[in-house]
């Protein structure tokens, strides 16, 4: 698929919260993220963020084509996502949900808890080639969602 396909057909509706396993034990919990069916692509690339101001946002973008999955694996933080038609919000507090985000879509993270730790699990590795980093660039790719009628 090309790019203009992928931001003209990615929608919110493609996103969902993946519940992780999870094993409770009186010592501790333990989740695991494995390419088992449960995870829409194979993890090429892990990343984290920390230590990040409250009133900070990161995000900013959108990919062509990496996938990605988003956990809060400590604190909190809100993440908004725009297909360039709807706009969803999603409140990551929970170390064993992970968001799944299809390429195509704008991303923001904010509102980050006091010592929260972002884990972005991804579909590729890092290409500057994949970001679309201004907003309006990201508007006139997904222009056809909003000329449907």
């Amino acid at each position: 698929m090309n790019k203009n396909d992928i931001f003209a057909n990615s929608t919110i509706k493609d996103c969902r919260i993946i519940t992780l396993m999870r094993n409770s034990h009186e010592n501790g919990s333990l989740s695991v993220v494995e390419n088992n069916g449960s995870i829409p692509f194979d993890i090429k690339r892990v990343y984290y963020l920390y230590d990040i101001p409250g009133d900070a946002e990161r995000g900013g973008h959108a990919h062509c084509e990496n996938q990605s999955l988003i956990i809060a694996v400590s604190g909190c933080f809100t993440v908004i996502l725009n297909d360039g038609k709807e706009i969803a919000t999603f409140i990551l507090n929970r170390p064993y949900n992970a968001l799944y985000v299809p390429a195509g879509l704008w991303r923001e993270i904010k509102d980050f808890s006091s010592g929260s730790t972002c884990l972005v699990l991804t579909s590729d590795t890092y290409s500057e080639d994949d970001y679309v980093r201004n907003f309006n660039e990201f508007l006139s790719l997904t222009a056809p969602k909003r000329d449907f009628k």
